[in-house]
């Protein structure tokens, strides 16, 4: 799993004990597979062709003939999931007329053994006299009772936009993620089941609980990301941005490896586009490959694949968020090193050009790029950034950046598996901010498109500038490399 959270963080149990946190686990590959073959490895492939019943269908029975396995055709936007255990499948059908692109979306085999450990959060202890004063203070307030601890919400004007508009329930926004756990009970009041589904390995799910985590004390990052969306205001817990939103989860993680792989992706987006979600929140980068370069066939097709069905469900209506990536480089370089690609078998070490190289699907056109800040306005020390590359940014957290809280921890506090809350820190937890914020707009204004949220995001957004001294952030007082247009503003979002 490439999921965009630093792993740092505090777990409270709902008896204010203490819960380590770990990475990604568990089931079964809810697609079926092609039998295996002694050519080669059984690969998964997209095969990107024009849109449409006849096209796709003619290439459907060209993949027959090449020795692949149609898992599932797309066919409103020509993207069809394919398996084979032909090292020559990619080669071949490539030269099929009608095929536009084609490759394998990892390196590894099916169902390959493994783990990706995003890793454990620092546990740092915080005393019940603490939090017994942060529920009083909160009460006192109208607030919710670990409210005090959310430094990030009057960051952004948060807790005031909820008093002028909470969001209404005819937005939902989807979460892309390891799945959520609906039965948490700061999350089941917004939870729409009718929106949300299992599509790992490429086909939809939508049996009951499908969409929960493989393993529930484990994989916790989608759970955290939903709640600094839509956590209720009801008296428990924490609240999100739009806490009267609705909120809908669409599992792309794979058990076992807890890889975000293509076929599941593409599946995510039409998924939501076809079942009215107005945003998609995307705090991942498509695995196995940290950026997908134009120049290799298997990663052109990926960017090929993922981008129709981003771009789909935006013309469906809805506005895709994103986090930018937590490996501190500059989006906009010249050139960067990757170290960590492919993520499935053996990273190699490449030199990567951003022009023709993309961070998917943070980096496709339309989608709301997001960076990290801390409590001090300050970009987060572990956020990429880059002129022209970063849309917006939003509270992610940073330790070095601590605010005074009773928890006097610079991380975004938020939901977890289980009935739980813990601290972590990432442009993960930035993205879903400004999903929320984004979710605001549209409840304000509702026949607005995707591109006049994104505009709007950016009009209302607060720019600190660029600190003293800080080379590294480029630009001006309006737009730069660290925030872009600006920190995401809640209150603008549903007074203006």
């Amino acid at each position: 799993m490439r999921a965009l959270a630093v792993p740092l963080g505090l777990a409270l149990t709902a008896s204010l004990g203490f819960l380590p946190n770990a990475a990604t686990a568990a089931p079964q590959d809810s697609a079926p597979a092609a039998a295996a073959s002694a050519d080669g490895p059984l690969l998964s492939y997209v095969v990107n062709t024009a849109p449409g019943h006849a096209t796709v269908g003619k290439v459907k029975k060209a993949i027959a003939q090449a020795g692949g396995k149609v898992i599932v055709a797309h066919e409103q936007i020509g993207v069809i999931v394919v398996h084979s255990a032909d090292p020559q499948f990619a080669a071949t059908v490539r030269t099929v007329p009608g095929v536009q692109s084609a490759g394998a979306t990892r390196t590894a085999p099916l169902k390959a053994q493994g783990t990706t450990d995003v890793g454990k959060p620092q546990k740092i202890d915080l005393p019940k006299s603490q939090l017994k004063a942060a529920g009083q203070a909160a009460k006192a307030k109208g607030e919710e009772p670990l409210e005090p601890l959310q430094w990030d919400l009057p960051a952004i004007k948060a807790d005031k936009a909820a008093k002028v508009n909470p969001g209404s329930k005819n937005v939902t926004v989807a979460v892309i993620d390891t799945g959520v756990d609906d039965t948490h009970p700061d999350l089941k009041a917004n939870f729409s089941a009718k929106q949300s589904a299992n599509c790992v390995g490429g086909v939809a799910d939508t049996s009951k609980g499908s969409w929960r985590p493989w393993n529930p004390d484990e994989d916790y990052h989608g759970t955290h990301v939903a709640g600094t969306i839509a956590a209720a205001r009801n008296g428990v817990g924490v609240s999100g941005v739009a806490p009267g939103v609705k909120i809908s989860a669409v599992k792309v993680s794979e058990p076992e490896t807890s890889l975000f792989y293509a076929e599941s992706v593409v599946c995510a987006f039409v998924f939501a586009a076809d079942h009215g979600v107005e945003v998609t929140n995307n705090s991942y980068y498509v695995d196995p490959w940290m950026f997908n370069c134009k120049n290799d066939a298997d990663q052109a097709a990926i960017i090929d694949a993922v981008g129709r069905a981003a771009s789909y469900a935006q013309r469906k209506g809805a506005i895709n968020v994103a986090a930018a990536g937590n490996s501190a480089m500059d989006l906009g370089a010249a050139q960067l090193t990757d170290t960590s690609s492919p993520n499935d078998t053996t990273p190699v070490e490449r030199k990567v050009t951003p022009k023709t190289c993309w961070d998917v699907p943070t980096q496709l056109p339309g989608t709301v790029t997001v960076a990290a800040s801390g409590v001090q306005k300050l970009k987060s020390y572990y956020s990429n950034y880059g002129l022209n590359q970063i849309d917006v940014a939003a509270p992610g957290g940073d330790t070095k950046q601590v605010p005074e809280l009773p928890a006097k921890n610079g991380n975004i506090l938020s939901t977890m598996p289980g009935g739980d809350w813990a601290y972590l820190a990432g442009t993960s937890m930035a993205s879903p901010h400004v999903a929320g914020v984004a979710a605001l707009v549209k409840s304000a204004h509702p026949k607005a498109s995707p591109q006049e949220i994104q505009w709007l995001l950016k009009e209302q957004a607060d720019n600190p500038g660029c600190p003293t001294g800080e080379t590294t952030c480029t630009g001006t007082k309006h737009v730069n490399s660290h925030f872009g247009y600006g920190i995401v503003d809640a209150l603008d979002a549903v007074k203006k």
